[in-house]
């Protein structure tokens, strides 16, 4: 079977997309599944936390998607066993200027990861740049899943209108098959009232999508990325590491679960 395609999308930036990225994509190849993340933010944040130099990069997102270069050029290994990167470069900002002349500019990841049908690959992971560009519209189109982390702070309440809403805008105008894997609620301050009425109202408004456990805010998480390393070689005992381990193991269940599912959870 072909690999699953999983974007990590949310609109709102600095909720954990690219540390979710990352870490979930490690402890999934911890747990023997094969990975690939695809790095399509211009700000290459997935491509740096695990230890890629752009000196290094034989190409990239970029040359994939504006210069139809195949996507085996840019795939690299990563430090972490079974765990792969399409790197990204500062270059892929200008891809939405680039594409604007371009027929079916939303499809050209889509076309990309057709040369993955015979990859013994399990999942491949999207990390989405904080927007709603055309960049995020290719990996949504792409994508038959969508994992949405949400941030355990006041703001997040005010956008999930906006996120329900911007879901259900993506299924009907450009992937009506797209489910939704989970909402990951990151950045947890036990200490904070607010954080625990945050996760109560996440939990009532999504019910099961919810994914356990809930990403503590955490030292080690945050330093991970300036070592390159995932949070599972950097600090493999800390909160955070065994949060995002649980989490993975979790997420890996459910989607193994709901595989060959045509049917996609409700956000009504």
């Amino acid at each position: 079977m072909p690999p699953l395609v999983l974007a990590v999308a949310n609109q709102k930036g600095g909720v954990g997309k690219t540390t979710t990225v990352i870490n979930v994509g490690a402890h999934l190849a911890e747990l023997g599944r094969r990975v690939l993340i695809i790095d399509c933010d211009p700000q290459a944040n997935a491509t740096s936390g695990l230890g890629i130099a752009r000196r290094d990069i034989p190409a990239s997102t970029y040359d994939v998607l504006v210069l139809g270069r195949p996507l085996a050029e840019a795939r690299m290994h990563t430090s972490i066993p079974g765990l792969d990167l399409v790197p990204s470069d500062i270059a892929l900002a200008g891809a939405e200027i680039e594409l604007v002349g371009v027929a079916r500019r939303e499809k050209r990841l889509t076309y990309a990861l057709e040369a993955l049908a015979d990859d013994p690959l399990d999942y491949v992971i999207l990390d989405c740049p904080p927007s709603l560009g055309l960049l995020t519209v290719n990996a949504v189109v792409a994508a038959q899943a969508l994992l949405v982390p949400i941030q355990c702070e006041f703001y997040a309440l005010e956008g999930l209108g906006l996120l329900t809403h911007t879901i259900s805008l993506l299924r009907r105008e450009l992937n009506p098959h797209l489910r939704i894997a989970g909402i990951v609620l990151t950045l947890h301050d036990g200490r904070l009232t607010l954080a625990g009425q945050v996760v109560d109202e996440v939990r009532k408004r999504f019910g099961d999508l919810v994914l356990e456990p809930v990403i503590p805010r955490n030292v080690r998480l945050s330093e991970a990325p300036s070592y390159g390393l995932p949070i599972t070689a950097y600090a493999p005992t800390s909160r955070g590491a065994d949060a995002y381990r649980e989490l993975a193991a979790h997420l890996d269940a459910r989607l193994q679960a709901e595989a060959g599912l045509a049917t996609a959870p409700s956000l009504a």
